[in-house]
């Protein structure tokens, strides 16, 4: 099919709930797209994080196929190997204690938010039900992950949402303690940078004053690393470079390379809070997705982490050295990186360079957010950047 006949059958038969952009793909190779018709698109964006290590990677391929010729799925009411390793490299490599596996990040949030509410009821009773999380953030589009998001353009149209959410000022340790003096709340939720809503990062000793204030009050500390983990920020998860214990930490998008799958690990303290019957998923641990997670983790060695921060150093260096652009700021961690516009509108900027031959995305009101696979060339990032600068240059 070309192009335009993909098109067709989408504008037909697909709720029209996103708006895409004006390009059909059909297959890719590194962190190079290519349209029916041959087009090259340079990909910054990875599928919103999720393609970690690009596309046509032989080794990820077979140990997906291995596994679904193997055995496809056969629940949570039996054991397979492929989530028993896994959850073990995952434990080991974060000195979390447990882990539950899901489907997706929206998913993943829901469950640490069912932990942190389980923890506190087992421990004190009714009186501590509500998750604190940072204006700003984004948690998910199901109705209780949107009620912890601290954004309002997204708490409309589905009301009534989930009671027990209140939202405070990132980097504001006033606002957080003030909040925390109530008595009622059983955890605090945030995402160490603030994807969605513009790639910011939050200030490390904030964070490091919000967990020691967490762990005096028996809160709860959950990290979003949804988007963060997984390599994207230069070390396996963002928390390993803030010096803190979180309590709970949620993943999902690049943990498969691409299939979907997340969940969350819990530290020694609510470890066992989710006891049987408490909470559950039928696809979640899927031995074709935990297969695929086991290969994303071997690839992603120190060595190859420690390229993800120096590419990621570079590709900010250059937007930053680049005179009389549109760009008001730069920033974010290792490969998520967010690139603040001074007037010109984030969408009409992506669809600029989408007609050249790069793939990017936006956040926030501002920003054109890069993600690029973490196994991304150097040729194929200044291609990508040589696209960039023209763009930017005419804006």
């Amino acid at each position: 099919m070309n192009s335009q006949q993909i098109k067709e059958l989408y504008a037909n038969y697909v709720m029209e709930t996103y708006a895409r952009f004006d390009v059909a793909l059909d297959r890719g190779e590194g962190a190079t797209l290519y349209s029916p018709e041959g087009k090259a698109y340079v990909d910054f964006t990875s599928g919103i994080g999720v393609c970690s290590l690009g596309y046509g990677n032989r080794g990820w391929a077979e140990a997906v196929m291995g596994q679904a010729l193997k055995l496809q799925h056969v629940s949570n009411l039996f054991y397979t190997e492929p989530g028993a390793r896994l959850a073990k490299a995952l434990v080991e490599r974060t000195g979390m204690s447990k882990v539950f596996f899901a489907n997706s990040g929206a998913e993943s949030n829901e469950g640490a938010i069912k932990l942190a509410r389980k923890y506190a009821r087992d421990k004190y009773g009714a009186g501590r039900e509500t998750i604190v999380t940072l204006v700003n953030s984004f948690h998910g589009r199901t109705i209780t992950s949107l009620a912890a998001t601290g954004q309002d353009v997204f708490h409309q149209h589905f009301f009534p949402f989930t009671e027990g959410f209140r939202h405070v000022p990132a980097n504001d340790y006033e606002a957080l303690k003030a909040e925390l003096a109530r008595g009622d709340v059983c955890a605090v939720m945030m995402e160490l940078v603030q994807g969605e809503g513009g790639v910011l990062p939050l200030d490390k000793e904030y964070v490091a004053k919000a967990a020691a204030l967490c762990r005096e009050k028996d809160v709860l500390l959950i990290c979003d690393e949804v988007q963060t983990g997984v390599g994207r920020t230069g070390t396996l998860f963002a928390f390993q470079q803030f010096d803190i214990e979180p309590d709970v930490v949620t993943f999902a998008k690049g943990i498969a390379g691409g299939l979907p799958f997340g969940g969350f690990l819990a530290g020694s303290r609510c470890e066992s809070s989710l006891t049987p019957g408490t909470h559950a998923t039928t696809f979640g641990g899927n031995p074709v997705c935990a297969a695929a997670a086991l290969y994303v983790l071997d690839t992603l060695t120190q060595e190859l982490l420690r390229d993800v921060a120096r590419k990621g150093a570079h590709i900010r260096a250059s937007i930053e050295s680049w005179s009389a652009s549109a760009v008001k700021q730069v920033r974010g961690m290792g490969l998520m990186i967010g690139v603040s516009l001074k007037d010109a509108k984030p969408a009409d900027a992506a669809a600029r360079c989408i007609e050249k031959g790069l793939l990017v995305l936006t956040a926030g009101s501002d920003a054109l957010r890069l993600l690029p696979p973490l196994t991304i060339s150097d040729e194929e990032i200044e291609k990508g950047l040589a696209i960039l600068k023209s763009v930017l240059g005419e804006l």
